[in-house]
């Protein structure tokens, strides 16, 4: 969970939510200007938005109830001075007070943002940001902001995403003010807003000496493709770099970041922009590097990077048919891993997440409430990221969710909803979205109900691992449906997690995670721990005999076979020919016949074959003599361990020899004499719905489950393996089909089987330590 101390809340804009008042005094912003022009995609405006100038008492109430302990907002520099620079307007003074005493009477911290956009249009008649007199005008307006606000509030932000308001508003006009200027102007522009943001600090250093000061940028963040450590450096240098088009140059971390907190621009970009650079003084930079409390950062997404083979960075495709968010955007919930711990990295500032969140095509249900559960899915995933990096020790002061209600979303005007709470703007009611509700216990609890402070609740698909045998055939890609080729695939390891072969998780969280590293690094999944996963569940297709084989037990294998397990295991018949065999045990009566058996070649006299059908399960101990014959298909549940001993093989020739035989170590561990066969067949024909316990030991239980409609089953202190024999059906709203092969995570609830369909269930046996 998150420190005691954490900053929880939510985040909105002036001009986004407020509205307008025929008495409020405002100037004209920008954004007023470029709305008229008819920039808007729905060809709305913001003169109403959220009506926050009237609503403000209720909305607070509302966040009280939300559990908010927090809320960013910005101050509309237009309101508060109408042409910038001039008159105080007392009624904004007035509105803003009282906004800050509401606040406070309802238990909510503000957090004040000087700039989120709302530039006062007589100062972009004068040049905006490209004006070198444009930093003494924001001083003034920081004055006017610590001399009426400094005594309610105690924490500032100078700039919210200064990349936006260059990159968007001047280098690509798609933002207020709508300006296409040269790479110089945009980028003395942005040395302007630097030293804007130094004076401010300066400012309210002097007025409010004990508050908290940050600046809030933003940008896309580059994470690796992978956790290589090539691929993790590739992703710190694209994320800190100067890879973008110059014609977009704005999107940049280190050229907005460096200056503030390093007080220096980087070189790369220093070179990059030299053509078109003007003078930087010392003077410049030290009053840039004014020093603050905390970076924020506004963080929704990011892109795949990797190292080629020179170690050059390389921009990794996305999935096909990744996750978007209503604005396009990708769900990258990783970005709110790798940003803050790259930003701690370089900069050793606390981070605070000024802004996170989704757009959701949000409806209200039948019941009139809106069930956002794609947003509490994404905000689960992204802040169980940021506690990750939490916990692995980047200094994350607090997170702020974008936004507390639907509002105006700039260009997209009012077709893009963020909020917790729903707006319906015709009437202006406010309905707390299920995401708020979710959100609340996150706040309540320091994030004890995100995912990543509790058990897994999802299922883990597994991808098989596959091998060819002599006696392999055609079977797992004929009737199992197994993209694999060849006329001898003998196994398939369905849920394997062994040096020889490893199952790789297929979808979900843990993606492309292999079961070994999965079951070392999320212990959290498994409850009880061994060295390693300790099951093995493979399909064995025999188009031949399999050679006569036995295994030690555990303690013969830790003494001869480098400190392995030994292997314990059982087979359920899933397919045979009529007149099908096993071969189970052996017919020596002492240990001596046996040896005298095998010296003298008597297999036949020593062998033992049992006839079996489909349906049937044998359990298979150490010091068992055993051989799947030809035209047997069986799943085994066996010990996570390959030691084999060859009693016997036909005298077969394998890469032009016999294979090797280990006839010692078998006369060592074969148990004379044999288990009665009375004790190692289960026959299985029971069809009705349920589950059938095959088989309890040290090392596992197995189970037959059959389900022909609907069947719950209780997945609460251990975790359970399936393969799916026969049939299709679901799990959940998860599509099942013979030849699926999943793990059900300790404390996954119920799960929810509907169908057609038979499966083999295990379980790792629980052993209570004495």
């Amino acid at each position: 969970m998150f420190r005691d101390d954490f900053v929880w809340g939510v985040a909105a804009s002036a001009y986004q939510t407020e509205g307008r008042d025929v008495n409020d005094g405002a100037g004209v912003s920008i954004w007023d200007t470029f709305v008229s022009k008819g920039k808007i995609a729905d060809g709305s405006n913001a003169d109403v938005a959220c009506d926050m100038i009237h609503r403000y008492k209720e909305d607070f109430a509302i966040m009280k109830t939300m559990g908010v302990k927090a809320y960013r907002f910005s101050i509309s520099w237009s309101r508060l001075i109408p042409d910038g620079i001039g008159e105080v307007n007392e009624a904004a003074v007035s509105f803003y007070r009282d906004m800050l005493i509401t606040m406070r009477e309802n238990g909510i911290k503000p957090f004040i943002t000087l700039f989120h956009w709302e530039y006062p249009q007589a100062l972009e008649d004068k040049g905006g940001w490209v004006n070198p007199e444009s930093p003494k005008w924001f001083e003034r307006y920081a004055q006017v902001v610590g001399d009426n606000f400094a005594d309610l509030c105690d924490d500032f932000i100078t700039f919210n995403e200064p990349q936006c308001t260059i990159n968007l508003g001047y280098v690509r006009g798609y933002h207020a003010p709508g300006k296409e200027l040269p790479l110089k102007d945009t980028l003395f522009a942005a040395h302007n807003l630097l030293k804007a943001h130094g004076l401010a600090v300066k400012v309210l250093r002097q007025k409010a000496p004990n508050a908290r000061i940050g600046y809030a940028p933003t940008c896309g963040v580059a994470y690796p493709a992978s956790d290589a450590p090539k691929d993790i450096e590739a992703a710190k240098r694209r994320y800190f770099g100067f890879d973008e088009d110059l014609a977009n140059w704005g999107w940049n971390v280190s050229w907005f970041l460096d200056p503030v907190i390093l007080g220096r621009y980087p070189q790369e970009g220093i070179d990059l922009f030299k053509d078109d650079l003007f003078e930087i003084t010392k003077e410049d930079m030290e009053l840039i590097n004014q020093p603050i409390d905390f970076i924020g950062q506004n963080i929704y997404n990011g892109y795949p990077i990797k190292a080629g083979d020179n170690g050059e960075i390389v921009y990794e495709k996305r999935d096909r048919g990744y996750n978007q968010t209503a604005m396009g955007w990708p769900i990258t919930p990783s970005c709110l891993y790798w940003g803050p711990k790259f930003l701690y990295e370089r900069y050793h500032k606390d981070i605070l997440i000024t802004e996170n969140g989704m757009a959701c095509c949000d409806y209200p249900a039948p019941d009139s409430a809106i069930h956002d559960g794609e947003r509490i899915a994404f905000l689960d995933k992204y802040i169980s990221n940021l506690q990750k990096a939490a916990d692995e020790g980047a200094s994350i002061m607090g997170y702020f969710h974008w936004s507390y209600c639907d509002n105006f979303e700039w260009t997209d005007g009012y077709t893009k909803r963020f909020g917790l709470v729903y707006v319906d703007y015709p009437s202006l009611k406010r309905t707390i979205k299920d995401s708020g509700f979710w959100f609340k216990e996150v706040m309540e609890t320091n994030g004890k109900n995100l995912s990543i402070n509790n058990s897994c609740k999802e299922p883990l698909f597994l991808e098989p691992h596959f091998t060819h045998n002599i006696w392999g055939g055609t079977k797992l890609r004929d009737v199992f449906g197994y993209n694999i080729e060849g006329d001898d695939i003998g196994e398939c390891w369905g849920i394997a997690a062994h040096p020889n072969g490893k199952s790789v998780v297929k979808s979900g969280t843990f993606r492309g995670i292999s079961l070994d590293d999965l079951y070392r690094d999320h212990s959290e999944l498994f409850g009880t721990k061994h060295d390693k996963f300790p099951l093995l569940t493979k399909i064995i297709d025999a188009k031949s005999d399999l050679s006569i084989q036995v295994h030690p037990d555990d303690e013969y294998a830790d003494a001869n076979e480098n400190g392995s397990l030994g292997k314990t295991e059982c087979w359920y018949v899933l397919d045979c020919d009529e007149d099908a065999s096993l071969v189970v045990g052996h017919n020596a009566a002492t240990r001596q016949e046996l040896a005298d058996m095998m010296d003298q070649g008597r297999w036949s006299d020593l062998i033992r074959e049992v006839k079996i059908s489909k349906g049937d399960f044998i359990q298979i101990d150490p010091g068992t003599v055993h051989a799947i014959k030809g035209g047997v298909v069986v799943l085994e549940t066996q010990q996570n361990s390959d030691i084999t001993y060859r009693l016997y093989d036909y005298d077969r020739i394998w890469n032009g020899s016999k294979r090797e035989l280990h006839v010692d170590k078998c006369k060592d561990v074969i148990t004379v004499p044999a288990k009665d066969l009375s004790d190692a067949i289960i026959h299985d024909t029971d069809k009705e719905q349920g589950v059938r316990l095959l088989n309890s030991c040290k090392y596992y239980e197995v189970s037959r489950v059959n389900v022909t409609s609907k069947l719950d089953i209780e997945v609460s202190d251990k975790y359970l393996l399936f393969s799916v024999i026969e049939g299709t059906g679901l799990l959940g709203s998860h599509p099942l089909k013979k030849g699926d092969h999943f793990i059900l995570p300790v404390g996954f609830g119920t799960a929810r089987f509907a169908g057609d369909m038979k499966l083999i269930m295990s379980c790792e046996a629980l052993v209570e330590e004495s």
